[in-house]
């Protein structure tokens, strides 16, 4: 009834929990960009589909993967450290039985775990991200980082949840992919800001489209002042991160290193195009 798309790129920790956490479904897709360890190997010894794909960035990525052929018209896309929770996998089922669904996409919110513990406050939960669709009816813009789907026709919003383990590979890996999503973000921040073909409406970081509302904001935060403080606050106070105890303070001091990592490299790429003038 559901086929699960999981996007792969060295995943040899998570791959074989994700599969099997996803068992129930009878066209399980492991999109790979060519990982140099044993995700491969894994995945197919769990008769898993496997196809391959070169990596450009992650919204060509999702593109690419959202073309291929499914045995099913609904699609369920995962990361390797996402668990699709049981009430999350009846609800799905539920949507895929009918003949004739109202809504051609649907949103879902992740838990995500850290130090053991669903960090509820300081992770903006709910953060909303539109993971089940109709292949056909969606497709992704060639974003470097962060990528959202725009969706032809009605979407819905599931009760259901991904449980998320970034962590699972340990808090230094969790740097490393950080630093690569920070010189995206970089990237994609100064294309913004030497563009002028997007129109900013403050007003749409109040909107009631979660979508629109988290890419204002981002959009917002490419002109704040002391950005990396300013994330801590709106994370550890106004989301009441204090809530999630030590694990909430530490994640949000991680967030602001991130966002420091995101400003040094927006900093350095202006720098090299003022150079090149």
């Amino acid at each position: 009834m559901i086929s699960v798309l999981i996007l792969t790129k060295n995943e040899s920790l998570n791959i074989a929990d994700c599969i099997q956490s996803c068992s129930w479904s009878d066209d399980i897709v492991v999109f790979d960009s060519f990982s140099t360890d044993q995700t491969v190997a894994i995945a197919q010894s769990l008769n898993a589909r496997v196809v391959q794909h070169p990596f450009k960035n992650y919204g060509a990525q999702r593109e690419a993967a959202r073309k291929i052929q499914y045995n099913n018209r609904w699609v369920l896309a995962i990361d390797a450290d996402e668990r699709p929770e049981p009430e999350l996998v009846d609800e799905l089922q539920r949507i895929a039985l009918k003949e004739k669904p109202e809504f051609v996409a649907y949103r879902l919110r992740r838990k995500d775990y850290f130090m053991g513990k669903w960090i509820k406050y300081s992770t903006l939960y709910p953060s909303w991200f539109v993971r089940f669709y109709q292949p056909d009816k969606v497709h992704y813009e060639p974003r470097s980082v962060h990528e959202y789907p725009e969706v032809h026709g009605e979407m819905g919003a599931l009760n259901g949840h991904l449980l998320h383990y970034s962590f699972s590979k340990g808090i230094d890996e969790w740097f490393v992919k950080h630093c690569k999503y920070a010189a995206l973000e970089a990237s994609e921040n100064v294309r913004s800001l030497s563009s002028n073909k997007r129109i900013l409406r403050l007003s749409d970081a109040f909107s009631f489209d979660p979508v629109k509302r988290r890419r204002t904001l981002k959009a917002i935060s490419i002109y704040a002042p002391v950005r990396p403080l300013l994330r801590f606050l709106y994370s550890f106070i106004f989301r009441l991160g204090f809530l999630d105890g030590i694990a909430g303070y530490r994640y949000a001091k991680m967030l602001a290193i991130y966002e420091s990592m995101i400003v040094l490299n927006v900093q350095d790429q202006l720098s090299q195009f003022k150079q090149r003038l």
